[in-house]
């Protein structure tokens, strides 16, 4: 209980410290200092629960007394972000966040003071999925706060036009990782409801850092979703503890699949976890996210936030498997996978391109929890922990080369191997590591389509068949691009802090190890995890002879960068005066046409925005997707028959 007690409350001490420190030398040593502890519990955490102990379910309760004040100290905290939504909403003509904010709150106020929130139950529980999650935030999220300590200063220095607000960018950093600490221990529902609502929160602060009109916007875009999904949460709380007299996520777990209204709660949380990880059509979100620094694009798409929405799904799986709530599940995860990947061809903003990615990976990992078998989830955990890597350290190489270029768009990093040999060197491992065969993230996603196959949905199959082809498509793009040879390539200055690279280094060294261990991560912690979800005994999801030949072949994660890199070290170039039609200007690539006008030549990839552009297929996905989710849940809640009132 130690360690769970010292991961959520220290993230929250580390950011009052930092909201009264201005020095940026005091700031970089207590964010540091803040971030190791932090990484060091988690890696503590995970040794203890995994290596020395049995590593079995934990519950943990508290004396009465001081579960009494800390079910009131929450209260307050929640009718505190209530008025400062509402005051917020005001102040920029947003009233629909108001409203939602003030419904979810009065729905769990109201239940908390009426004393039907609360039982006997543990309010806290934690089992090898919960090590592995607070793992993720820990390791991951605290690296990300580290590589921000370098990058805020390089981004105040090249956006002088937005006020320096670091002392309340930093706090918040650190209140979305006790947030999400808080959230994956949690077991009591209005616990979980908590700090659900405080990474909803951090997210919109974040998000409108700058305090342009384009930052304000997207902050309210992503706040009213966050919270729409919230009221349902709300309700499916209600639902639980009037009817179900179940108050706790574990109780909840422990019902029969095939009761009848084991779904009404269900399918409203379900509801909830695909607003919180950006499925359709409440993607726009966190496409929004983007104007916000590059180290909270990292922290929302790999360590937090959206990791709470799969998380959630990925604990529910068990009660997804065969209902509506999972057939609306897998097929909003696998529709938003395919259109998510289309979208990501369209575009050339890095950060643009890493977004959809995001969107589209989660969808995978919904539509994987949404089948709800064991071997889908198996996929989906896999899916988890690469993504969180990988998208974590291409979020931050891609700020790196930004700060260093002054562009993150994808035609300017033609070349990168020259000109930034060891960022490019971290893109390609991320970017290796997410769809090169027969990687992590490519692995897990043969094994979802086989358990779809099984299954005999043909839908999700299609799904996945077409939304892998244009996710292999959008990045041989930018992997050509970067590891693409001219001669007219320079060595660029980095401007790269030593914070960033122990960041970036760190999460490469952990993409590898996690790439070359994977047979044993599944046998020795996913299948486990799994035995635990699904309350059965040895779960084997990969055969002996699998395993031989994934590490023989996993081995190759190093081959594909250490090669790149030593070819193009060595490699000297003659230059060649082209034919272009014209009179060659002596650098391949202006001439003058036969009118003697000068012409410039330039090669780029084709980016297909004609045919499946945001602007040809957004709305429409948007409404088929919408239209689905009403269905699904319209019709389950449409039958209350079979109630225990």
């Amino acid at each position: 209980m130690e360690f769970i007690g010292f991961l959520i409350l220290f993230p929250f001490l580390v950011a009052a410290v930092l909201a009264f420190t201005k020095n940026n030398t005091i700031r970089r040593a207590v964010v540091i200092t803040g971030s190791s502890g932090i990484i060091l519990a988690s890696v503590a955490f995970a040794v203890y629960q995994l290596v020395l102990s049995s590593g079995g379910e934990r519950h943990y309760m508290f004396p009465s007394l001081a579960t009494n004040a800390i079910n009131y100290i929450m209260l307050a905290v929640e009718v505190f972000l209530m008025v400062l939504i509402v005051v917020l909403s005001i102040k920029h003509r947003k009233p629909h966040a108001a409203v939602l904010s003030v419904a979810g709150t009065a729905l769990v106020g109201w239940l908390e003071l009426t004393g039907q929130a609360h039982t006997d139950q543990a309010y806290m529980y934690c089992d090898k999925l919960t090590v592995l999650m607070c793992f993720i935030i820990g390791v991951v999220g605290s690296l990300i706060c580290i590589y921000a300590v370098g990058y805020m200063v390089d981004y105040h220095h090249h956006h002088t036009e937005y006020k320096d607000r670091r002392t309340f960018f930093f706090p918040m950093l650190f209140i979305f990782l006790g947030a999400m600490m808080g959230l994956v221990t949690s077991s009591n529902l209005i616990w979980l409801f908590f700090f659900w609502e405080i990474t909803s929160v951090s997210s919109f602060l974040l998000i409108g850092y700058t305090r342009t009109k384009e930052a304000v916007d997207n902050s309210f875009r992503a706040l009213w979703m966050n919270l729409l999904g919230g009221l349902g949460f709300a309700i499916a709380i209600v639902f639980s503890a009037k009817v179900l007299h179940i108050t706790t996520l574990y109780e909840m777990l422990r019902l029969s699949p095939n009761l009848s209204y084991t779904i009404y709660p269900v399918i409203l949380l379900a509801f909830a976890a695909l607003t919180k990880s950006a499925q359709l059509p409440f993607s726009k979100w966190l496409l929004g996210a983007m104007v916000a620094p590059t180290p909270t694009s990292a922290l929302l798409h790999s360590a937090t936030m959206v990791k709470a929405g799969v998380y959630l799904l990925l604990r529910l799986a068990p009660l997804l498997s065969d209902n509506l709530a999972g057939t609306m599940v897998s097929l909003i995860g696998g529709f938003t996978f395919l259109i998510a990947s289309m979208l990501a061809i369209t575009v050339s903003d890095g950060k643009k391109v890493l977004a959809y990615s995001t969107i589209s990976n989660l969808g995978l990992i919904t539509a994987c929890a949404g089948v709800g078998t064991e071997e889908t989830v198996w996929a989906g955990i896999l899916l988890l922990m690469f993504h969180a890597v990988s998208k974590s350290m291409m979020f931050q190489a891609v700020g790196a080369i930004e700060n260093s270029t002054g562009s993150r768009d994808i035609e300017d990093m033609h070349g990168l191997i020259m000109s930034l040999p060891f960022l490019a060197f971290v893109m390609v491992i991320g970017i290796a590591g997410m769809f090169l065969a027969p990687f992590g993230m490519l692995i897990s996603k043969w094994a979802a389509l086989k358990a779809f196959v099984d299954a005999g949905n043909i839908v999700l199959v299609l799904f996945i068949a077409f939304g892998s082809a244009t996710t292999m498509l959008y990045w041989t793009k930018w992997l050509a691009k970067i590891l693409a040879c001219k001669s007219q390539s320079h060595k660029v200055h980095h401007k790269t802090s030593q914070g960033q690279w122990v960041s970036l280094i760190s999460h490469a060294v952990m993409m590898v190890m996690l790439c070359i261990s994977l047979p044993f991560v599944s046998v020795y912690l996913v299948e486990p995890i799994l035995e635990q979800l699904y309350n059965v005994p040895n779960v084997s999801v990969l055969a002996a002879e699998d395993l031989v030949i994934m590490v023989i072949m996993l081995v190759m994660i190093f081959i594909i960068p250490v090669i790149s890199r030593l070819v193009v070290r060595h490699m000297h170039f003659k230059p060649n005066i082209e034919y272009m039609a014209g009179i060659n200007e002596g650098d391949n690539r202006r001439f003058k046409d036969s009118f003697d006008n000068p012409k410039y030549m330039y090669l780029s990839n084709w980016y297909m925005d004609n045919y499946f552009g945001e602007n040809k297929i957004w709305l429409p996905a948007v409404a088929i997707a919408t239209v689905a989710i009403i269905a699904c849940i319209g019709l389950t809640l449409g039958n209350l028959s079979g109630l225990p009132l």
